[in-house]
């Protein structure tokens, strides 16, 4: 069986190191905000790139409160790709703004630079540009309109662990930068967890607070925030994974470069595109299949081969965003993508002959 993502591996080889860990957040106590915390946040501050890093309670959460942090409020509007998880506009919601959508790349899936600037109004305020998949957006022209526009730049990096554009992180390339640790992330706690990552002093001051109540300090709080800290175990945790993630990464590069290798020549199968300017660590491995993806997926299971589809429905068709006022054939790139993209099995330690397995079986039903 090869699975679409395997922590069982990475749990058995790291054991010892986990287990010391938590039982050193066992023995001091201190399971809210504690030096577990704090040392992760600089340990990953310095692994982006970034002067700040706040520890939160999931990447949700980070979008939202790095949202507030930057003055996002009611009747304002953030931009952001239809072609994205259901977290993005979630947050966008949560801050009291409006989301507003633009279409993806047909190659990339990240979002489309040139649909960007006609989606801004007067309203609009942020940006929000995801880093799907595993690599950067188109950063420098998002940049540059979110300058012209006077917009904030806030990176949806929760896909994009230590991705590279002109040699810069994810996550210092914009106003603030939103990570997610969930377990199947390329840095994932054992849990729920999550990340803010600044340059600037008072966003960082702001999201202390805004993390904690509003609380910059005991009993005194000069606006509503909410509770939202990264616990101390899962903290512990990090540490332990952090040090091991760009030789994680560069093993999803090299299980990414085998597949394309075995897929290249099927006419059936499109290959994932890597964007301009960036690293791609391969957060997910995405294929467009010509015809019958989903009896593909179901015959691969057949064959003990688990895969799956991110994302099945654009955020612009749920209907928890119809009052948005999008209908179909809004976004026909993502709308087309949804229908054929087939995500297949990567993590660190997927073998060669588990790749080759996957590709054999795929050429044979394509």
């Amino acid at each position: 069986m090869i699975p679409l993502v395997d922590l069982k591996i990475q749990c058995e080889k790291h054991r010892d190191e986990f287990l010391k860990a938590i039982n050193s957040v066992l023995d001091n106590t201190a399971f809210v905000l504690g030096k577990e915390v704090e040392t992760f946040e600089k340990s990953f501050a310095a692994f982006v790139g970034a002067n700040y890093a706040v520890g939160v309670a999931s990447g949700t959460d980070a979008l939202h409160l790095a949202l507030r942090a930057v003055g996002i409020r009611p009747g304002d509007e953030v931009i952001t790709v239809t072609n994205t998880f259901f977290a993005t506009v979630a947050a966008i919601e949560l801050a009291g703004a409006r989301p507003v959508l633009v279409d993806c790349d047909a190659s990339t899936y990240l979002i489309d630079v040139k649909a960007l600037e006609k989606a801004i109004t007067p309203k609009a305020k942020a940006i929000i540009p995801v880093h799907l998949y595993g690599q950067i957006a188109a950063m420098d022209e998002i940049n540059a309109l979110a300058e012209r526009y006077k917009l904030y730049v806030i990176e949806d990096a929760c896909q994009a662990h230590g991705a590279q554009y002109k040699n810069k992180s994810a996550g210092s390339l914009g106003t603030a930068a939103a990570f997610s640790f969930y377990p199947g992330k390329n840095l994932g706690a054992f849990g729920d967890g999550g990340a803010v990552t600044t340059n600037d002093p008072l966003v960082y001051e702001k999201l202390l607070a805004l993390r904690n109540y509003g609380s910059p300090q005991k009993y005194y709080h000069p606006t509503f925030g909410i509770n939202s800290r990264l616990d101390s175990i899962q903290a512990a945790i990090l540490n332990v994974k952090l040090k091991y993630l760009s030789a994680w990464n560069q093993a999803r590069q090299h299980a990414a470069e085998r597949y394309k290798n075995n897929l290249k020549n099927n006419p059936q199968i499109t290959l994932p595109a890597t964007a301009k300017d960036s690293s791609h660590v391969y957060h997910l491995f995405v294929i467009q299949v010509e015809r019958e993806r989903d009896k593909i997926i179901q015959r691969l299971a057949d064959r003990g081969i688990f895969c799956g589809i991110h994302y099945p429905i654009p955020i612009h068709l749920q209907a928890g965003c119809s009052s948005l006022g999008y209908r179909p054939g809004d976004f026909p790139n993502a709308e087309a993508i949804a229908h054929l993209i087939i995500s297949l099995p990567i993590f660190p330690e997927i073998t060669n002959e588990q790749i080759d397995f996957v590709c054999e079986s795929l050429n044979q039903l394509l």
